[in-house]
């Protein structure tokens, strides 16, 4: 790809997120939605084969009937209360159709058809963006109408996303579906406490971004797209890719790492709101994601040779680790400790 197309689809993505996450009015957010979707087609249908090309038909099909519903929204709130305003969204219907476009956006159950096979055809830097970046707009959308959002609507699909992401997830062997999956079912997390507590959903966002960035920074340092490949990937970086463990085991939320925490607070915070019975079911359908976490920590460090996989051996090179990877994977290993200072700021 042209070094200067990239330039300006990089500056596009950053100067729609800004534009939507900084607007108070329906008509603003759109367009930075809209310039958004715009700005990301060029990166997933970058290497020109007929897989990247049906992700990118795929997304924009998507991503326009989500953003024609987000106008029809505001539209139907703004005939009805005389307001364009985001925080404003008092009429029943138009909250029902902004919960289903924002749904639709994110790939939360049951919109989520599209998202792994979107990233699948994609590169593993643009799965990136995807799986980050192009939730932050979405996300922001839905925390300031939080207020006027159903709570019984979110909770069922909160529930639902977890279990397809976990249950959908087990049998793939391709990482980028794997991690779509894993991105459905944290999703599930957020989408369920919003209702409650917006400040605690957003807080499980950062740290989810947080998370998989260092995940795909990781893999696209090493090559890595399926199984079979990563079996051999610790010849490449050993250091990274014994971290690249212990950042998977944090994105399944095991203690004492980083993930742990928003699983911890939602769960805490979901019994303080009498819903023992939405905690306790959601973290069951959370070890279902567990099994292909554990599964791909497996594949990258404890399968070591000799084993019988049908791909040529890497030689051991010692290249440079990134201080970025570095300082992403600390921060995804190591937040725990910090959870008084968090639990004070919220």
């Amino acid at each position: 790809m042209n070094p200067h197309a990239k330039l300006i689809s990089l500056l596009s993505l950053i100067l729609g997120t800004t534009l939507t996450i900084s607007s108070n009015h329906w008509v603003m957010a759109w367009t930075g939605l809209e310039i958004n979707t715009l700005a990301i087609l060029p990166l997933i249908s970058q290497p020109h084969h007929p897989r990247a090309i049906e992700a990118t038909i795929k997304y924009f099909l998507v991503q326009a009937s989500a953003s024609a519903l987000i106008l029809f929204s505001s539209l139907t709130n703004a005939w009805v209360t005389g307001q364009w305003d985001i925080t404003q969204l008092t009429t029943p219907i138009s909250s029902i159709l902004l919960t289903a476009a924002i749904a639709m956006k994110l790939g939360l159950a049951p919109f989520h058809f599209w998202f792994p096979e979107v990233l699948q055809g994609s590169s593993l830097f643009t799965a990136m963006l995807l799986s980050t970046v192009m939730k932050f707009p979405p996300i922001v959308l839905l925390l300031m109408t939080a207020p006027s959002l159903n709570p019984t609507a979110m909770t069922a699909m909160a529930i639902t996303s977890t279990a397809l992401g976990g249950w959908m997830g087990l049998n793939q062997t391709q990482i980028r579906k794997i991690l779509a999956f894993s991105s459905i079912s944290h999703l599930g997390w957020m989408a369920l406490i919003i209702t409650f507590n917006p400040k605690l959903m957003l807080l499980a966002f950062y740290l989810y971004i947080l998370v998989t960035l260092t995940v795909f920074l990781t893999l696209n340092t090493t090559k890595t797209t399926n199984l079979p490949t990563m079996m051999t990937s610790w010849a490449k970086i050993p250091m990274l890719n014994a971290t690249l463990m212990l950042t998977l085991l944090s994105l399944a939320g095991l203690p004492p790492l980083t993930g742990f925490l928003p699983k911890w607070l939602i769960i805490q915070e979901l019994t303080k709101q009498e819903m023992s019975t939405a905690a306790l079911t959601i973290a069951m359908l959370s070890l279902l994601g567990l099994f292909f976490y554990l599964r791909l920590a497996y594949y990258s460090t404890i399968t070591l040779p000799p084993n019988s996989v049908n791909h040529m051996k890497h030689w051991h090179t010692n290249k440079p680790t990134k201080s970025l990877i570095s300082t992403l994977a600390s921060l995804s290993i190591m937040l725990l400790p910090l959870s008084p200072l968090i639990l004070t700021a919220i």
